[in-house]
């Protein structure tokens, strides 16, 4: 295959992905009070968070954070993926070297 073949599927992969990501986004109107969003959804919504901030900017109902949720287990799960999703980004980082 050739490379610009490559960076094309790539490229469709990665829309891809981004559309299936937004699939359950939170403030689209899944969940209501009698099905509220529960720990496993904030696991989820936490680690789309990035993609939720950026779709809020065009769609007013679109949040980072689901408010029909149920209580401190949605927060639990929601504060794990975003502390252990990207706060650990920095425990890969090759720390420099001081000669």
């Amino acid at each position: 295959m050739s490379t610009r073949k490559s960076k094309v599927v790539v490229l469709l992969l990665g829309l891809l992905l981004l559309v299936t990501m937004t699939g359950c986004i939170p403030g689209d109107g899944t969940y209501t009070i009698k099905d509220p969003a529960g720990f496993f959804w904030g696991i989820w919504h936490g680690w789309i968070a990035p993609i939720s901030l950026i779709v809020g900017i065009f769609d007013n109902n679109i949040r980072i954070y689901e408010p029909n949720n149920v209580g401190w287990l949605y927060d639990l799960g929601f504060y794990i993926s975003i502390i252990g999703g990207f706060g650990s980004l920095s425990l890969f980082r090759k720390k420099k070297k001081e000669d």
